[in-house]
């Protein structure tokens, strides 16, 4: 099996941090699932590679596993924007996939409770706490003009020496493992490039992102992936006699029909295909998506407004805590900075692409206007670490964000730095600890006790667990 743990490539010393202990959580009375965790900070440079007098804060949350942890299962999140309290809902499920092991789960820069790009707008006692309301957005977006040095570094890059700052600052000296999902994914590729921990003993992927190079798979083609995706979801309903036969022939046309009939504007609302979009997320309401077309042209709209108070009832049951609200500053100067290959897009071409797409996503839209000082790619994009820890990545095969295409991809180049294992999922979407748990517990847990992994496929479902393949 060779060594325990791989380590770190030497790297030029980072200004210093200052660490904090963990102490018990101010909010740790407020939901039970709280109680248990423990809370500190760490102080940081705002910018690590030209470091001056500006620092910001980094929050992180511990859930400990007992008084002799086996190690400790670092969490990164995803967005970017996205606070580490989105993992919060999953604990149970975590707690299966590495029992014993300190569950750490930080905020990146920029989102839940460390420092925010605007202190003011985004704090959690604002009118709108961490979500931009009113008149907080022309105040936030002003400041954000004014210091063009404190936008940018709020970078990729200055989040993955923010990231080896906290492993190493926290770590106990024993087995440490990294796990991120979608965005998560990129933030710790880009860790292991230019800021590696000092002792990793392996990674895992979860809904593993495209190469930052991709031209196909950026976040300008987003409606482009979305909608590839749901048309491999109504080519399902066009191979099953009785869901075709339920919209009377192809799933597709059916739904060209919705969309363009004049007489459900009003019940469809300005974007259905924003909508027809997100229900791909999540595998209950995709589902309903044949009955909807049907009820639709029929002209019965109760399917498609119950699918839409479900989608509700999820998100909300996902963002539960005070500093769950993504921020939109940081996903709007991470995504344009880094993640769009096309920088002149404009509105009209995102309107002519979205008229020949089903489904779509908003998020090429809002590449069009930044309003605020965006970053230069710096040398780090585009690169992938020379060596890497066991690497295990899991990725469902109708994935709409990050498509397994990308993932492919991506896993191919991965492969001459280290191993790579890879877990599909066959029908999950994104965000496996969410969207199948099942198939996920089992896979990272096998992967945290063997520090291995082999190849394998799993259908998605609470109780299915991955098998093998030759």
């Amino acid at each position: 099996m060779g060594a325990l743990a791989w380590s770190a490539p030497s790297q030029a010393t980072l200004p210093p941090v200052v660490v904090a202990t963990f102490t018990r959580c101010l909010d740790a009375k407020d939901r039970p699932e709280l109680a248990p965790s423990m809370c500190a900070h760490m102080t940081v440079p705002l910018d690590h590679r030209m470091p001056d007098n500006r620092q910001l804060s980094l929050f992180v949350r511990k859930f400990p596993a007992g008084t002799r942890p086996n190690g400790q299962l670092w969490l990164i999140a995803g967005g970017p924007g996205e606070a580490g309290s989105s993992f919060y809902p999953f604990l149970a499920s975590l707690r299966k996939a590495a029992p014993g092991y300190d569950l750490m789960i930080p905020d990146h820069r920029g989102t839940g409770f460390s420092t925010r790009m605007c202190e003011t707008e985004e704090s959690i006692g604002s009118a709108g706490g961490p979500a931009l309301v009113g008149a907080e957005w022309a105040s936030c977006f002003a400041s954000l003009n004014m210091d063009a040095s404190r936008t940018r570094a709020f970078s990729s890059s200055n989040a993955a020496y923010d990231l080896r700052a906290l492993i190493d600052g926290f770590s106990q000296g024993g087995p440490t493992f990294l796990y991120g999902v979608s965005y998560g994914t990129q933030l710790v590729l880009r860790t292991l490039t230019i800021a590696p921990p000092r002792r990793l003993d392996g990674v895992i992927l979860d809904s593993l992102v495209p190469p930052e190079t991709s031209a196909v798979w950026d976040l300008s083609h987003r409606s482009a992936v979305v909608d590839a995706v749901g048309r491999r979801v109504l080519a399902q309903c066009d191979r099953t006699p009785s869901c075709r036969a339920s919209l009377g022939g192809s799933a597709s046309a059916a739904m060209h029909d919705v969309l363009i009939d004049p007489a459900l504007r009003g019940v469809l609302g300005e974007n259905p295909k924003y909508l027809f979009g997100a229900m791909l997320d999540v595998p209950e309401v995709r589902a309903r998506i044949p009955a909807i077309l049907s009820d639709l042209r029929q002209g019965t709209a109760t399917s498609w407004t119950e699918a839409k108070l479900r989608l509700a009832q999820i998100v909300n049951t996902l963002l539960p805590y005070p500093q769950s609200n993504a921020s939109i500053p940081l996903v709007g100067l991470i995504s344009a900075s880094e993640n769009n290959a096309r920088p002149a897009l404009s509105d009209t071409v995102v309107a002519q692409e979205e008229r020949d797409f089903l489904f779509a996503s908003p998020l090429p839209g809002l590449l069009t206007r930044s309003g605020f000082p965006l970053y230069e790619r710096d040398g780090a994009f585009g690169r992938l670490p020379s060596r890497t820890p066991p690497i295990l990545v899991l990725h469902g095969t109708l994935d709409p964000k990050t498509p397994i295409e990308g993932a492919a991809a991506q896993i191919a180049m991965l492969r001459k730095s280290g191993t790579v294992t890879l877990v599909t999922v066959t029908d999950a979407p994104h965000f496996l600890l969410f969207t199948a748990p099942g198939c996920l517990v089992p896979a990272v847990r096998r992967f945290l006790t063997h520090r291995r992994a082999r190849r394998s496929s799993c259908r998605s479902g609470p109780d299915q667990p991955a098998r093998g393949s030759d």
